[in-house]
């Protein structure tokens, strides 16, 4: 239930900081007239303070990958986990002084990881049988870290608004979501900012408004759990509503937290009013604004200005990469003019934890919950016959997406209508992870999970066949064009116009081809079902995921197509549930190779 104006309540908390009320809405309460009483001429004219940022965690606390049983490494060397960014936050209070460091988080915290999983699904922290659940590993540890505030990233609500509401009443810091309102009242459903005091003996203390953004592609990414319960309207029309209410409080910094990248892109097309990543334009276009801590997009920015269009005044933004690679830190100097302070100068810059061990707090609090994890992740399901390897599924059609195809049209299958279960059924998937690998002999829950890393649940939907050419051609812009006669190399083939591998999907049950030496929009090739050519008439039940099927990533056709099956049992436990069911995974019984790429009709591969 909304913990907002909805059904207001108002409640104080202290500051971590100074000790200044702060009501539920975010507003400052009066606060004793202590330091404007102070002998000016004693009051110092300088101050600095920093605010250290964190984003898309995901459910990261240990420098520890559970797909593969072992610590996390990839080639550029970075540590993962918060418990390793915990012990920079205390090298940076000590340095600094303890009242003069915030610490603040752009979202993305609770989904990512298995330990995000079991805590949402496994032993759920909103309980089981009417007892209750256990505290989330990530609320105990930005707990312990001090958190002052957090983003509402769009993650947070993959496991529903029930568990989301449990999570918020876990953290000792406010959840902020601005532009996360209840749909009835268009009221805030969550805290949209939090005001914080930074202490200055014999001088008036610093007041620094946190305003926190959220994603509008929840609307659609999350249509499932949010529909007729919350909206998200955009977060240049929001910043410029509460950034003036900050400064009428008498904020003398303004800083934003938001989960929305810099670039101005939209991954949705035209589904939605509103900019996916607009953390540049709201610097641009909404003046006030100091600083901004970037989430999101998974990119380390160590430091980015924007000059704001009214003002002329730089914004200072930086984006921490993601899952604790990096610790974004903000370093501002202000000056007391006629009582006021004034931001005379600002930095920002990134910091890496690799070379820190973890906080051996955080590690006595969260062994046990880490362990459980781990022994979850190895339970063993079944076996398979061959090793099944994703490494060349972003080209080449393997059995190991083919595993993820077989699941899905057998679960659409069984839950379709008599009328509907009459049409042809396809599936559509993408390769989320090359390194995926499902080894012959035992099958744990590690080695799905690896595979299938999203939370996504299962859409049936249908398209015709003008319609899913369409959707394979959007695909398909995923390559690089290469003429005829060029040699193909896959190091650089794929990824074209920024389309991720999570962007890219494949299709089984058609077959087709990709000829990479055309350009986009006129790729695919020879697309049959059952040998025969589809005519742009003929209609198809398509299984698909729900994050493609509400608009994610912008294919076409596929967000407004008729629905003819949806659950919300995620994908990933189909694949688990599939695999204990037959005992034996055994590509025999799904593999099939019915597309491939092609260069003027030659096969590349």
């Amino acid at each position: 239930m909304p913990v907002s104006p909805m059904n207001r309540r108002e409640f104080v908390k202290k500051s971590a900081v100074t000790g200044a009320a702060v009501t539920a809405a975010g507003t400052v309460a009066a606060a004793p007239a202590q330091a404007a009483e102070q002998n000016s001429a004693r009051a110092p004219r300088t101050w600095s303070f920093s605010i250290l940022g964190t984003t898309d965690l995901h459910s990261h606390v240990f420098d520890w990958d559970y797909y593969k049983d072992q610590p996390y490494t990839d080639r550029a060397g970075n540590s993962c986990g918060v418990a390793r960014v915990a012990t920079l936050i205390k090298q940076q209070r000590e340095a600094k002084g303890e009242d003069r460091v915030l610490l603040v988080d752009a979202g993305d915290i609770i989904q990512g990881t298995s330990l995000a999983y079991y805590f949402a699904r496994v032993d759920p922290i909103t309980g089981t049988d009417g007892e209750d659940g256990p505290k989330h590993p990530m609320a105990v540890a930005m707990n312990h870290m001090r958190y002052d505030a957090a983003a509402l990233g769009n993650h947070e609500f993959n496991y529903g608004i029930d568990t989301l509401r449990k999570f918020e009443s876990q953290c000792h810091f406010p959840l902020l979501g601005a532009n996360a309102l209840d749909a009835t009242t268009l009221l805030p459903a969550f805290r949209p900012y939090t005001v914080k005091r930074i202490c200055v003996p014999g001088a008036p203390d610093i007041k620094v408004g946190i305003l926190g953004l959220t994603n509008p592609g929840i609307a659609l990414w999350d249509k499932d759990n949010v529909s007729g319960k919350m909206v998200f309207p955009g977060l240049v029309e929001q910043a410029k509503k509460y950034v003036p209410r900050l400064r009428a409080l008498g904020c003398d910094v303004v800083f934003l937290t938001d989960h929305s990248g810099m670039d101005g892109s939209s991954s949705w097309g035209d589904s939605l009013p509103y900019v996916e990543n607009a953390s540049n334009l709201v610097a641009e276009q909404v003046p006030g604004i100091d600083a901004i801590l970037v989430g999101h997009t998974h990119v380390e920015v160590p430091s980015y200005t924007v000059k704001n269009a009214e003002t002329g005044e730089d914004v200072l933004l930086s984006e921490p990469y993601c899952w604790g690679f990096r610790l974004s830190v903000f370093d501002f100097e202000l000056e007391l003019h006629h009582g006021q302070w004034k931001v005379v100068g600002k930095k920002a810059q990134t910091l890496n934890p690799s070379t820190v061990d973890e906080d051996p707090e955080i590690k006595e609090l969260l062994e046990a919950d880490h362990e459980l994890v781990v022994k979850y992740v190895n339970t063993a399901v079944g076996t398979c016959t061959q090793d099944l390897s994703a490494a060349e599924s972003c080209w080449k059609d393997v059995p190991i997406m083919d595993f993820i195809h077989k699941v899905q049209t057998e679960t659409v299958k069984a839950g379709l209508s008599t009328a509907d279960a009459a049409l042809p059924l396809i599936s559509v998937a993408a390769p989320f992870s090359r390194t995926a690998d499902i080894p012959q002999g035992s099958v744990t829950i590690k080695d799905i999970a690896g595979l299938y890393i999203y939370d996504n649940t299962l859409y049936g939907k249908k398209l015709t066949g003008a319609q899913l050419k369409d959707y394979l051609e959007y695909a398909a812009k995923y390559y690089h064009q290469v003429p005829s006669g060029t040699k193909v190399d896959t190091a650089t083939l794929t990824n074209a116009n920024k389309f991720w591998d999570y962007m890219y999907d494949t299709a089984a049950g058609v077959g087709y081809e990709i000829d990479i030496a055309q350009p986009e929009g006129s790729r695919i090739k020879n697309l049959t079902y059952n040998g025969a050519p589809v005519s742009d008439s003929q209609v198809f039940v398509v299984a698909v995921n729900n994050y493609r099927a509400n608009g994610g990533s912008g294919y076409p056709h596929i967000a407004t197509a008729p629905i003819a099956y949806s659950s919300t049992n995620e994908i990933r436990q189909l694949m688990i549930d599939y695999v204990t069911a037959k005992g034996t995974l055994d590509p025999a019984d799904f593999a099939d190779s019915n597309w491939k790429l092609t260069q003027d009709g030659t096969p590349v591969f």
